[in-house]
């Protein structure tokens, strides 16, 4: 009863928070369209010389094919549930670390704190992108690199911006009263975390956690328009670097360009919105009253 009284609550939510509504609706529709569209299409079609190149959308060929015979109806199912998964265990990963470290040096201090701040401070005035392609770059064999990889290249620097945020958030709520009630009660430093810090910050965690996911997505794309990564894995940012390596801008493909510029935006445009409706919700000032 408690559970349906929440879910009901959480939708009657989401009708007076329209961002936060249509973020999820984008957001469930490209999940629907990566996974279970994916049941009804082979994903053989995703591959060079699986049909006839250079077709427009048909009945045939809904999407269109490329320049070497990718269907791209198979190509943008499977794509975009290759970028998605990168993009949220990079950021999973990311924030996951940051959260750690955030929580760990803003309210112990002390000499890992005075380490993690100066390493943060560090990275935050190196490009990211650029460390990114250096890293990736670097890899053994990037042209096999696997999902998993390329996440885990994209958390390297994806920890950074959670811990800096995170670590000033609770050193702003670690001299508050309830702090100082929770530590005159006898609780230990991980207690106060884990019972009184954390819940309070739970909504900027999932704010962060759209943040972070959006993050990896772009950075998964900037490298593999690049031509970093499995070149033949059918994802967004492959589709994007085989599109510009055989000019289809130039030889008038437009649904070559179109589709998976789409499908980009739509990732884009789904996490931006839930972003800013989470912080409607996390921000009292910015509240609606209804």
């Amino acid at each position: 009863m408690q559970k349906s009284q929440g879910f009901k609550g959480f939708l009657k939510y989401v009708r007076r928070n329209p961002a936060l509504g249509g973020g999820l609706v984008i957001l469930l529709l490209l999940l629907l369209f990566s996974t279970v569209a994916g049941l009804f299409v082979p994903k053989e079609g995703a591959y060079p010389l699986s049909t006839t190149p250079k077709q427009p959308p048909s009945a045939e060929h809904p999407f269109g094919t490329d320049s070497v015979g990718r269907d791209l109806l198979p190509t943008l199912i499977y794509g975009t549930q290759m970028t998605l998964s990168i993009g949220l265990i990079a950021g999973c990963i990311g924030l996951g670390v940051g959260t750690v470290l955030g929580f760990m040096t803003g309210y112990f201090g002390g000499l890992f704190d005075t380490i993690i701040k100066f390493l943060v401070d560090v990275l935050m005035t190196i490009p990211s992108f650029l460390l990114l392609v250096t890293i990736a770059s670097s890899v053994p064999n990037p042209e096999e690199m696997s999902i998993l990889q390329m996440a885990l290249i994209l958390s390297l620097v994806a920890w950074v911006q959670p811990t800096r945020a995170i670590r000033a958030q609770v050193m702003s709520m670690r001299e508050r009263a309830f702090v100082m009630m929770a530590k005159l009660s006898g609780m230990s430093g991980m207690e106060i975390i884990v019972k009184e810090l954390m819940p309070n910050l739970l909504p900027y965690l999932a704010i962060s956690l759209a943040g972070a996911v959006n993050g990896g997505v772009l950075g998964s794309l900037g490298l593999q328009t690049l031509g970093i990564g499995n070149l033949r894995e059918p994802s967004l940012g492959m589709t994007i670097y085989w599109l510009r390596y055989y000019n289809a801008f130039l030889q008038g493909y437009w649904w070559w360009i179109i589709e998976p510029v789409i499908m980009i935006a739509a990732i884009f445009i789904a996490f931006l919105l839930i972003s800013i409706g989470l912080d409607e919700f996390a921000n009292p000032r910015t509240r609606r009253t209804v």
